[in-house]
């Protein structure tokens, strides 16, 4: 069986300071671009945050209800390596949200856990604060460790995430990974798909398990596309 520690740890071990996730945004010109250490340094901030800051447990519920960002990957992977599983449900034990859905889950943040990001170059906080009873994801994670070992480590057999009507393990989500299409070893992915949504998860777990790398582009016009997965040397793209 195949847990996503598993997986990162086999990457921390080998070219571990190559771009894994690289970031566009075309409306306000970030790019931001996480090595594969610097990837696993945001996953154990996140893990902890979510686990030893807000005592969430393992089995628990998280929806990563953010859009095409990097931080999508980094709560990914947080929750599988905590042993949380994603979700779509409206009434997880815990979300993280952006600025775009902050209103939406800001009332309810007496009855479940509510991290907000205001989707920042960086990470940063929110500029004006957020509300009573929701934590700020860019004030709260720098100051967690760059290391995190779950006390009761996820299993293959444990569930990964919920996404699309059934319950998909962490073995069942790495074999999907590995006979999935849309890289070969090593290919450098560009697409505008949501790691976070059922269809856009395979975007990040397939260059993830095959030693490859995802370029992920938010709000750009079809000849900016083009030209980022020239500059970025991407040799897949999808859809294709």
């Amino acid at each position: 069986m195949t847990t996503f520690t598993a997986v990162l740890t086999d990457l921390l071990r080998g070219d571990s300071g190559r771009p894994l996730v690289t970031f566009y945004d075309d409306h306000t010109g970030e790019r931001t671009e996480l090595s594969v250490t610097t990837y696993a340094n945001w996953v154990a901030k996140a893990a902890s945050l979510l686990v030893d800051e807000l005592d969430l447990e393992k089995g628990q519920t998280l929806r990563v209800d953010l859009p095409a960002h990097w931080l999508g990957p980094v709560f990914l992977g947080a929750a599988w390596t905590a042993g949380l599983v994603v979700t779509e449900d409206d009434d997880p034990d815990a979300v993280v949200c952006g600025p775009d859905t902050l209103e939406r889950w800001a009332p309810r943040a007496d009855d479940l856990v509510v991290l907000a990001s205001a989707l920042l170059p960086m990470g940063v906080r929110h500029p004006d604060g957020v509300p009573a009873g929701v934590h700020d994801v860019g004030v709260e994670i720098w100051s967690q460790p760059d290391a995190f070992v779950a006390w009761d480590p996820p299993t293959g057999a444990d569930t990964a995430h919920d996404l699309g009507g059934r319950p998909v393990s962490q073995d069942d989500l790495w074999s999907a990974a590995a006979a999935g299409t849309l890289v070969s070893d090593g290919d450098r992915l560009l697409t505008e798909a949501n790691p976070a949504s059922p269809p856009g998860i395979a975007t990040f777990t397939e260059p993830l398990l095959r030693r490859g790398s995802l370029v992920l582009v938010a709000r750009a016009e079809r000849e900016r596309l083009e030209a980022t997965y020239v500059a970025e040397r991407a040799t897949a793209r999808f859809p294709a």
